[in-house]
């Protein structure tokens, strides 16, 4: 698959990489936070805004037994249910945020973790889906969505190669026509180290697809450097406020932070060009400084060009310097003074 198409805006190769502003839980329940996001995706050049579509009845269950408690990391001693009640975004916030992104001219989609979020989804008309890693495994939910047709990215935390076929076959067999993966690890935050980001020039010769990263360092490094290794999407989690005390603000990038990775990330694709040994515009000007060949010493024509009468240095004005041991021991053919660049023209055997 050569080329992905969300909102007009053609992703793959031969275009910058595809930058998502994940707000995810970070309007921290007020809308005009939410709002706010999106302005400021806008603002830094992000391509596209992504949210999640669930409520705590939708994707578990309200239970204190052990099985729904949580323990370590950042949500510590939460049940799911109570972690999934602060962090959801309203369904009735879904259209204003919709309107507000196309208003501003910034693609906004979703990640859908039930088929009734699916549905309300199709109902506004969203351009994309993505699926989170941690639904990857929910093959029967890859399918739903695959089968309204519009473009899928699928994020691959936590998946080994065999899941990662799996959710493809799944998708594809749903009528994608299509599909992204990105490369993830989902730790919240995780180390550098753990991304293994060779892994993303592995996936796509291994699964034929577009494939990105979805980061969740704590910079912009990794990244970055994925644009190097050919990945065409970049996911990162953003906020107004890293302090903000919200679910995933501790692990967000900020405004100056989201616009260095938009800036950043473009100049790393263009960095990349193409195969070319030819000498580059900005080389141009330059060229003159190179060394080449010229008279330490001034000769009457007839004289014969010994060693000490030449040497390399710069400018470049005279022939180059692999054809010292071809100019020495031939004659000049007029007077030539201290500092005169050596040319064919003013030499005879």
């Amino acid at each position: 698959m050569k080329e992905l198409i969300i909102d007009n805006r053609r992703i793959g190769a031969e275009h910058a990489p595809y930058i998502i502003a994940e707000m995810s839980a970070n309007h921290n329940g007020s809308i005009e936070t939410a709002f706010k996001i999106i302005e400021m995706a806008k603002r830094c050049g992000a391509d596209a805004v992504k949210m999640q579509s669930y409520t705590a009845d939708t994707i578990t269950l309200n239970s204190d037994k052990a099985d729904f408690q949580i323990e370590g990391g950042l949500w510590d001693g939460q049940t799911l249910y109570e972690l999934y009640q602060s962090a959801y975004t309203p369904w009735e916030w879904h259209k204003p945020l919709f309107e507000k992104a196309r208003s501003l001219g910034i693609t906004m989609f979703s990640s859908p973790f039930d088929t009734t979020a699916v549905d309300m989804l199709e109902d506004l008309n969203t351009p994309a889906y993505k699926i989170a890693s941690f639904e990857a495994i929910d093959l029967p939910l890859i399918k739903y969505v695959a089968q309204t047709g519009k473009p899928l990215i699928i994020s691959t935390g936590m998946a080994n190669d065999i899941e990662i076929m799996e959710a493809i076959d799944a998708a594809k067999s749903g009528g994608c026509k299509q599909l992204a993966i990105l490369h993830c690890v989902s730790g919240y935050p995780a180390p550098a180290s753990d991304y293994n980001l060779r892994t993303i020039q592995d996936m796509q010769q291994r699964f034929g697809l577009l494939t990105g990263l979805s980061d969740h360092t704590l910079d912009n490094t990794t990244a970055i450097a994925s644009v190097a290794l050919g990945a065409n999407i970049i996911e990162k989690h953003v906020t107004l406020d890293r302090d903000g005390g919200g679910p995933d603000d501790s692990f967000s990038l900020e405004e100056l932070e989201l616009k260095h990775l938009c800036e950043a990330s473009r100049t790393c694709w263009e960095s990349l060009g193409q195969v070319d040994y030819g000498r580059k515009s900005s080389e141009k000007g330059n060229a003159q400084f190179r060394r080449s060949l010229y008279f330490v010493k001034p000769l009457k024509a007839g004289d014969i060009i010994t060693p000490d009468s030449v040497r390399s240095v710069r400018p470049g004005y005279g022939l180059p310097p692999k054809m010292y041991d071809q100019v020495i021991g031939k004659k000049v053919t007029q007077d030539v003074g201290f500092a005169t660049a050596i040319n064919l023209d003013i030499l005879s055997n």
